[in-house]
This record gives C-alpha cells, structure tokens and sequence, in this order.
C-alpha cells in the first residue's frame, strides 16, 4: 500500500525548495496585520529553505481570505494569518458565515496575543476608567463612543461596558481603524476602544489618554495603564489574539512541522521586537493550545454578545 503525498510531505519533504508557501492575510496591506504577517514569512523564508509569500485578500470582515484557506488543498502551502475575531466574534455577529471555526481550519500556532485598549479625550479630563463611567453618569447620554465598524470589538467592547458600569452612551461607527481614532483625536467622539499601538501613539500626542486595558495582564510596552479587572469592572479581560492556521484535514506530522518552523520564526530576536514596538507579544502555542484558544474565545465573545443584545447583521 502507498503512502500519501502529503503523509511524505509530513515526514520530512516539507517544505520542497522552490514551492512557496502562501500566507493569506484578510485586511489590505500596510496596516499591522500585514506587517506582522510580513516580518514573520521573511524569518520563515530563512529558516524553510523556500520563499513565504503574504498574500492580501481584504473584504468581506475578512471572510474571502478565510474562504479561500477552507478550500485549499492541506498541504501546508496555504496558510491564514488572522486575528481571533474571525473564529469567535463573525459566527456570533454576522448572519452568513461561509466557514465553521472548529471544523473548517487546522490549528497550527497562537503568533501574538495583544489588548484593545479604552482610550479618551483629554478634554474629559479623567484618569481611569472609574471617571470615566463617573463623568458619564454625570453627563447622561453625552458620552459618544467611536468603533471600527458596527459588531466589530470595539463596539462590542464599548457596548459591554456601558453595561457593566451601567451608564448610557451612544455608539458612532467608522468604516476603519483611522477614522475613528482621528475623530477622538478632534474630539468629535469622547471615547473609543483601539487597538494597543494606535492608542499608545495617539496617547504620546497628549490629546487623549488611556484609561483601561481590555486584558487579564497589563501591557509590557505601557505597563502604567490598569486592567479593567483592576479597576473593578468585570468581564473586560478577553485577551485579543492573532494566530496561523490551514485548510481543515491536515495531517498532524505535517502540522507538527509547521508549528515548529513557526515557533521558531515567533522567537526570532528580530519577529519579537516587531511585535513589541506594535504592542503585541509574540506566544507561539503548540496546535491543541490554539484549537483551545479558539473554543475559549468563540464561548466568551458569544456570551458577551448575548449580554448586550446584539442581533446578528
């Protein structure tokens, strides 16, 4: 009886010198995500033998990337490069998901973990998030809360706290990241959760400041900003992740061997420091960590989801 091609594949031919592996990313160039995914394929490139190529395929809340892994063949050629919210908050609000996120994708390894971060106007003029929710009850309905787009984490976030602190706010939607977080920047909006390296550079400016980190840790790259568990309000501490996975039914030799060419890549002195200057913190996991992350995250996101009502878009 014959081996498989890609049961050879796993034992030891893999990667073949010349035959690129592909690494999908669901946003457009230049933003974070594509950096990331890019200063990791130039070290996996190296330490492979064979050329990793990003490819970007925005659209969609980044579901054509994610589509095009499902139907690639599981030979570790095809890889997704995406941030948790495609596995644990699209299925829960979003009404057509084309993907399952258990049985749709192999785990292959966490690449990053990082906070979103609450970040206000300094025309507010408070220092944690306790003033925050003090100034809005103060205030009833003139707090405005900016988000990256409608159920995107940021509005559920901003959502699940008004709940928790129970105050009223209003939510303003942005098609982007660099809407919203210019909006704050003028003061058109007094608050808004953002990713941790916009919200650091934007808090340097001095015109807004960082009251909360949506994390059970605080941020090595600003480690002065309080959790929100520290501040005594709940159910904030969903860690964001990043992570690479394949099309489903990948034979687990051939997933061993790309978790270890990407631990390695992760670890790489020059992949950390990127992820560093970004906020984030290189974690690579072995498969079954991620394929836990991913249970843990989908449960978490849906019950926060349910809590503040949100209906599916």
């Amino acid at each position: 009886m014959l081996a498989s091609p890609l049961a050879g594949l796993a034992q030891g031919t893999f990667p073949q010198p010349g035959r690129p592996i592909r690494i999908l990313v669901g946003l457009a160039a230049g933003g974070s995500l594509d950096g990331q995914a890019r200063s990791v394929a130039r070290r996996l490139s190296e330490i492979a033998g064979t050329q990793a190529v990003v490819e970007n395929k925005p659209g969609a809340s980044m579901m054509l990337s994610a589509s095009e892994v499902v139907r690639a063949q599981p030979d570790g050629y095809t890889l997704l490069y995406a941030p948790s919210s495609l596995f644990a908050q699209n299925p829960h609000t979003l009404s057509s998901v084309p993907y399952d996120p258990f049985k749709d994708f192999t785990p292959i390894t966490v690449a990053a973990k990082g906070p979103l971060v609450l970040t206000v106007h300094q025309s507010l003029n408070v220092k944690d998030a306790k003033e925050l929710i003090a100034w809005a009850k103060a205030h009833p309905g003139q707090l405005n809360f900016a988000s990256f787009g409608t159920g995107t984490s940021s509005h559920i976030y901003a959502m699940a706290f008004a709940k928790a602190a129970g105050i009223e706010v209003t939510h303003v939607p942005y098609k982007g990241t660099a809407e919203a977080a210019r909006d704050l920047l003028e003061g058109r909006v007094q608050a808004y959760f953002d990713a941790a390296p916009t919200a650091i550079q934007n808090a340097a400016t001095g015109r807004i400041r960082m009251v909360g980190v949506a994390s059970p840790k605080r941020m090595p790259a600003s480690p002065e900003v309080p959790t929100f568990t520290e501040q005594g309000i709940p159910g904030m501490d969903l860690t964001s992740w990043i992570a690479f996975v394949g099309p489903p039914k990948m034979p687990p030799e051939l997933v061993a061997r790309l978790n270890a060419l990407l631990t390695q890549a992760l670890n790489a002195p020059d992949v950390k420091d990127f992820y560093y200057r970004g906020a984030w913190e290189a974690s690579p996991s072995t498969p079954a960590e991620l394929g836990n992350e991913i249970r843990v995250a989908y449960d978490r996101w849906g019950q926060m989801i349910k809590q503040i009502g949100f209906e599916k878009q």
